[in-house]
């Protein structure tokens, strides 16, 4: 089975009312490029500025996940981003001329049957994958609600939920593989107890429902008042309750609807950890705010885990680049030349290593009792270890220099001492252009983290 990241092959679009802001909204999903993730635009708004769905985004959850980038909003996002999960769709553009995606019928499936008109299109780079290890949980203690990860095969779902009410008890539902979620989970659409609709409706927060996008669950008696109040909101001549409980006019796909629609929940909420999970999910009594936060948490325990992930290599084995090769390449020269072996390259990455001893000239004055590696020499270091990257893409490097032009969110974790061997990393966050490179860099030692730092430098031709 390829492990490729996908996209959509073209760009298709759909229309509907959001469901609070009852407004006409006209959605369209758009091809993206390798490693863009997922992102809504909002083309109604001057720029059309981009908020990438993140969990750090995440504002609000009181009727759905609302996220919120820079003041501008988006609203109700987790159906549209259950569908793209749901078909393995690694990038794509959202975009929306309104703040809110289209309710459609409440659940996921017309977000996946336009997108299966779209296609797919499969693209070069490799899909990043959280793999569980460990168990990861958070807990609403207020709530109750609970969600569990733990490693798995692949990506799993249960859903528990307990309502404590008569219509609308104890469900259960669970996906044991996201390709089935379009057979399964995607038709599942949202619902409301009576007494939450009667609150949305007087409080004007309900603009575009009616029964064709909401299940309705009706969890006490309803006054001729509240039902004139429902007939006229809904525009219908006349409104009944079915024996099951549920308001006319709406019947159900599954006997667990409610927890399929849950399911489809937490998968779109999820999505905003930004990678895709391998692991097993167990959601007990979810809702948005619960998963929201347990994807930030997640999305906290994959950066830190992927900032520490020290390359593995076998420092015995012969090098990439030996210290003459490095010195074709790199105009340093001792003691200025602070790296010894380049172990990978690639086009976009490359690592190196720095053994770091005693002799060392700069311990003779910086802290000669207390000897330490200069931290602006670490940065230093792995800025050499960058130029190796961004001279490899010239045919000639022994005529360019290499200058620094921006360096930030320069962080040091540990003391680097005499004996210590340092391996650096670094990555292009960007495209090199017209020399100009901007990476995120790494160093660690004794497995662990002592270093990191965005740099960007340009390659210059020498001029004699």
């Amino acid at each position: 089975m390829s492990n490729k990241q996908k996209t959509i092959k073209k760009e298709i679009s759909l229309s509907g009312v959001g469901l609070h802001t009852g407004k006409q909204v006209n959605l369209t999903f758009k091809p993206a490029p390798e490693n863009y993730g997922f992102a809504f635009t909002r083309v109604d708004l001057e720029g059309s500025p981009v908020i990438e769905a993140r969990a750090e985004y995440v504002v609000d959850t009181q009727r759905g996940t609302n996220i919120e980038k820079n003041g501008v909003k988006i609203q109700t996002s987790e159906h549209v981003l259950a569908a793209v999960v749901g078909l393995g769709i690694d990038n794509i553009c959202i975009e929306l001329d309104s703040p809110e995606p289209p309710i459609m019928d409440g659940s996921s499936w017309f977000f996946i049957e336009a997108l299966e008109k779209a296609g797919l299109q499969e693209q070069e780079a490799e899909v990043e994958e959280y793999i569980v290890k460990d168990i990861v949980s958070y807990k609403d203690e207020t709530t109750g609600s609970e969600i569990i990860l733990m490693p798995a095969d692949h990506y799993e779902v249960t859903a528990m939920v307990d309502f404590g009410t008569k219509v609308l008890g104890t469900q259960n539902a669970t996906l044991k593989k996201i390709t089935d979620f379009k057979a399964e989970i995607s038709s599942a659409r949202t619902f409301s107890f009576l007494h939450e609709i009667e609150m949305l409706l007087d409080n004007n927060l309900i603009k575009g429902g009616d029964l064709n996008n909401a299940i309705v669950y009706v969890d006490n008696e309803i006054s001729p008042e509240t039902m004139e109040k429902l007939r006229k909101a809904f525009k219908k001549e006349a409104i009944a309750v079915k024996p099951n409980g549920i308001l006319d006019n709406l019947t159900l796909h599954y006997p667990n609807e409610a927890a399929r629609h849950k399911l489809l929940d937490v998968i779109g909420d999820l999505a905003l950890v930004g990678v895709k999970i391998r692991g097993k999910v167990i959601a007990n009594k979810p809702g948005h705010g619960v998963n929201t936060q347990f994807a930030k948490k997640l999305s906290k325990i994959i950066k830190i885990e992927k900032r520490n992930n020290v390359p593995k290599f076998d420092l015995n084995e012969p090098p990439l680049m030996d210290i003459h090769q490095i010195m074709d390449i790199l105009p340093h020269r001792p003691p200025f030349l602070l790296i010894d072996r380049i172990l990978e390259l690639t086009d976009k990455t490359v690592v190196g290593v720095k053994n770091v001893t005693m002799n060392e000239h700069f311990f003779v004055g910086h802290f000669p009792g207390a000897p330490v590696m200069p931290g602006v020499l670490q940065i230093e270091a792995m800025a050499q270890t960058g130029g190796i990257l961004v001279l490899s893409t010239v045919p000639d490097p022994e005529n360019y220099l290499t200058y620094f032009m921006k360096m930030d969110n320069v962080k040091f974790k540990r003391k680097v001492l005499p004996g210590d061997t340092l391996i650096f990393k670094a990555e292009l966050i960007s495209p090199i252009r017209r020399g100009i490179c901007h990476m995120q860099a790494y160093g660690y030692a004794n497995n662990k983290l002592v270093v990191e730092a965005q740099l960007m430098a340009q390659i210059v031709k020498r001029t004699e």
